[in-house]
């Protein structure tokens, strides 16, 4: 996790506490509906937005990591209910273009 972090100048505002945090895929969208319609294990989330429904679509989706890219500032509420929700939560200050060409350069696949 904190090579991923490195590599898109994140930031780890939340640590989940499971023991696999194995990422295969990853998928970015400012559209949540979009994100409920994946069917995908070991999927890592990056997104613009900074609200809590992100957490509330991952914890849903089955997704434990979030990246909010575009330098977002993630509130109080949202960093709480990602703890409560064991999601890794991580803010970059990169676009989300950037953030996804940096993974998908570090091996990380897209899901389509």
């Amino acid at each position: 996790m904190q090579y991923m972090c490195d590599i898109i100048a994140g930031k780890i505002l939340t640590a989940s506490e499971s023991e696999s945090q194995f990422i295969s895929k990853a998928f970015a969208s400012d559209l949540m509906s979009d994100v409920l319609m994946l069917d995908s294990g070991h999927i890592l989330l990056i997104t613009g937005l900074s609200n809590p429904q992100v957490i509330r679509t991952a914890e849903m989706s089955d997704i434990k990591t979030v990246v909010v890219g575009r330098n977002k500032k993630c509130s109080s509420e949202m960093i709480n209910l990602a703890k409560e929700c064991d999601i890794t939560l991580i803010e970059s200050p990169y676009s989300i273009f950037k953030i996804s060409g940096v993974l998908y350069e570090s091996g990380i696949n897209p899901i389509f």
